[in-house]
């Protein structure tokens, strides 16, 4: 995969949900793309273990621990910082799989606390610093979940809408503004924990969510792309991007192999 280097103004990425998955992967690839990660995660241990293995490969990377919903925390992390070049608003998740009659109200809650206002927190607090790069870009990864409704994913549906049109909005907002705006929106991905995480560590239901599907995207997968949207010149903005598997035609259509 080319890529273009990052200029010394904008080598600083930023990744939330460091410690595991998508976040964790895209802070490698961005790592092997040139920049200094600065990975933030609640799970001190995760993004200090990372951090010590990009370290050993020759890469710059510091561990920070933070929960993006605590908005006085984000804004002690980001005075840290005079200047960033990327952004990447990934901390996230599902909790649950109940219909909107049933479903858990805190549940919903912790899903927009964390999808929505955790983004709107970071984006909030460093977007000055990303101004002031004068290449900056901030990446909304979002869902599929963000684009289409499906029955059991009421609080999830409705979480990813808000990172979608938070990223939409902002981007009509700044316009003219040396900042891009890109959002990533990905399907079906297997990683070690968020189906684990959605159903409470039921291992057998979290196993069913990718049963019979060959190959749901990876963690890599979606990580190349954040890298490759962020490592475009920098007239070029991936407003929205959207991956899936072959497998998966749409939020409620899969093929699953017998």
């Amino acid at each position: 995969m080319a890529t273009a280097a990052p200029s010394a103004a904008s080598r600083i990425a930023v990744v939330t949900g460091a410690s595991s998955g998508i976040g964790a992967a895209t802070a490698r690839q961005l790592a092997e793309a040139g920049y200094r990660v600065v990975l933030t995660a609640r799970r001190k241990d995760r993004i200090e273990a990372l951090a010590e293995e990009l370290a050993r490969a020759g890469h710059s990377a510091v561990a920070y621990q933070l929960d993006v919903t605590d908005r006085a925390a984000v804004d002690e992390f980001a005075g840290a910082f005079k200047t960033i070049g990327v952004l990447v608003n990934n901390a996230g998740g599902a909790l649950g799989a109940d219909p909107v009659a049933t479903g858990d109200p805190a549940d919903w809650r912790t899903m927009y606390e964390t999808n929505v206002l955790g983004t709107l927190n970071l984006t909030q607090a460093l977007l000055p610093k990303l101004d002031a790069s004068g290449d900056g870009v901030v990446v909304v990864v979002s869902s599929t979940a963000g684009h289409g409704t499906y029955e059991g994913g009421g609080g999830y549906v409705a979480a990813k809408h808000g990172a979608h049109v938070l990223a939409e909005t902002l981007r009509l907002e700044i316009v003219g503004r040396p900042v891009r705006v890109v959002e990533i929106a990905p399907g079906m991905v297997r990683t070690d924990e968020f189906a684990l995480t959605r159903f409470g560590g039921d291992e057998e239901k979290a196993a069913k969510v990718y049963e019979g599907v060959a190959e749901p995207l990876s963690a890599d997968d979606v990580a190349e792309t954040i890298t490759w949207a962020v490592t475009r010149p920098s007239h070029v903005n991936v407003d929205l991007l959207v991956l899936r598997p072959r497998a998966q035609a749409s939020n409620t259509k899969v093929h699953r192999e017998r």
